[in-house]
C-alpha cells in the first residue's frame, strides 16, 4: 500500500506536492554522490523493476546498484512510493503518441495504435499495471497521452458525457488483456519453458482428464480446433478482435444516441 500520508488520509502524489516538499538537492538542481542526479534513479529503477520485479525491489539494492549509500537517493526522493511514481511516468515515454489534428486521420486508426502501444508497454512492463492501481498517474508524460486520447475520441462524434465512459471500455479491455499476458508470460518463464510448450504441457494435461472432457465439452472442441497455432499468433487474433469489438461498439452507441428521438437536431 502506498505510503507518506498521515493514518487515515490519503497519500499526496509526488505529482502534487508543493515545491517545498521536494528533496533539497532535486530542488537546487545539485550533482550528488557519484554524479547522481533524478533521471539516472528513476532509469536505474526501471531497469531494476523489468529485471526483478516489483516484489524484490527495495530502496537499498537500488542505492547498491547505483554505488551511493541509501541516504543519497533521498535527497532525491522523499519515498519509495514517490519514486515508483516517477518510474511509472517514465514508461509513458515509451508510448506512440499520434497528432489528433493530423489532417485526413481517422480517429479510429489513431485509437486503435494507441491501443496497440498501451498494450506494448505493459507486456514490456509488467510491474505497471501493479502500480496504477496505487497512484494517480498524472504525470507529464502519462497526461500527454490521456489529453491525445480525450482529443482523438472528440473527434469520433461520441458526446461529451460519454467520452471517458466509451475510453473506459476500450483501455480497461487492453489493460486487462495486457496485465493477463503479463502474469502467463511470467508463469511460463519460471517454468523454463516457451509459450508454446508450455501450453501444449498444460493442454495435454487437462485433455488427459474424462471428468473434465465431459464437463466441458465446449471448451475442448475450442481447443482442438486451435491446434497447431503458436500463442503468440492466438493471442494477438483475440487482441486485435476484442480491439475491433470496442471500437465497433462505441460506434453503435454513438449512432443509436445520435439517432434517438431524444437527441439534439442539427439545424
Amino acid at each position: 500500500m502506498a505510503s507518506g500520508g498521515r493514518k487515515g488520509t490519503p497519500r499526496t502524489s509526488v505529482w502534487l506536492a508543493g515545491k517545498d516538499e521536494a528533496p533539497r538537492r532535486r530542488a537546487e538542481g545539485a550533482p550528488g554522490e557519484g554524479g547522481l542526479d533524478l533521471p539516472r534513479i528513476v532509469a536505474t529503477t526501471v531497469r531494476m523493476l523489468d529485471a526483478e520485479g516489483l516484489a524484490k525491489f527495495s530502496m537499498r539494492k537500488l542505492a547498491a546498484e547505483l554505488g551511493v549509500t541509501a541516504m543519497s537517493v533521498y535527497w532525491y526522493v522523499k519515498t519509495k512510493d514517490d519514486l515508483l511514481e516517477y518510474a511509472v511516468d517514465e514508461v509513458w515515454a515509451e508510448l506512440d503518441v499520434p497528432d489528433p489534428a493530423e489532417e485526413g486521420a481517422d480517429w479510429r486508426d489513431q485509437l486503435r495504435a494507441m491501443a496497440v502501444t498501451y498494450r506494448r508497454v505493459l507486456v514490456a512492463h509488467p510491474w505497471v499495471p501493479q502500480l496504477l492501481s496505487r497512484y494517480f498517474n498524472m504525470g507529464p508524460k502519462a497526461l500527454r497521452f490521456s489529453d491525445t486520447l480525450l482529443a482523438v475520441m472528440r473527434r469520433s462524434g461520441v458526446r461529451p458525457a460519454e467520452l471517458t465512459g466509451s475510453l473506459g471500455a476500450l483501455f480497461q479491455f487492453v489493460y486487462g488483456f495486457a496485465s493477463l499476458e503479463s502474469l502467463h508470460r511470467a508463469r511460463v518463464r519460471e517454468e523454463g519453458m516457451d509459450l508454446d510448450e508450455y501450453y501444449e504441457k498444460a493442454k495435454d494435461l487437462v485433455l488427459s482428464s474424462p471428468e473434465i472432457t465431459r464437463t466441458v465439452p465446449e471448451a475442448v472442441e475450442l481447443v482442438e480446433a486451435r491446434e497447431g497455432e503458436p500463442i503468440e499468433e492466438l493471442w494477438q487474433r483475440d487482441f486485435e478482435l476484442g480491439l475491433e469489438t470496442v471500437i465497433a461498439g462505441i460506434e453503435v452507441m454513438r449512432d443509436r444516441h445520435r439517432d434517438s428521438p431524444q437527441a439534439p437536431q442539427a439545424p
